[in-house]
């Protein structure tokens, strides 16, 4: 027979688990070029690949890792961007939002 404070001890620790799992599959998830706000925005994965005669605003060396609208870590492979509804953007990708970081 199973007490309640043994029920409790062994409940709250399966919990808690449960709880770190389920924060750890609440990432944000990796934005599409289809999402309609990457498409409004221009978003490419890769800047190489930006158009530079539809995105005039668009220059070499400009990626999301050095904008300052980027909520990662400038070596993050990908990062939440702030415009983007906190989706991760790639930190090698642009869009026609990108401003220089401070």
């Amino acid at each position: 027979m199973t007490t309640r404070r043994q029920f409790i001890s062994y409940s709250v620790p399966t919990l808690i688990a449960l709880s770190a799992i389920g924060k750890a599959s609440a990432a944000p998830a990796h934005i599409e070029e289809t999402d309609a706000t990457a498409n409004a925005l221009g978003y490419k994965h890769d800047a190489t690949k930006v158009d530079g005669k539809k995105f005039a605003g668009y220059a070499a060396g400009h990626v999301c890792s050095n904008c300052q609208l980027y909520q990662g870590a400038a070596s993050d492979p990908w990062g939440a961007c702030a415009i983007m509804g906190g989706k991760q953007v790639n930190a090698k990708g642009w869009c026609s939002a990108w401003a220089k970081k401070a």
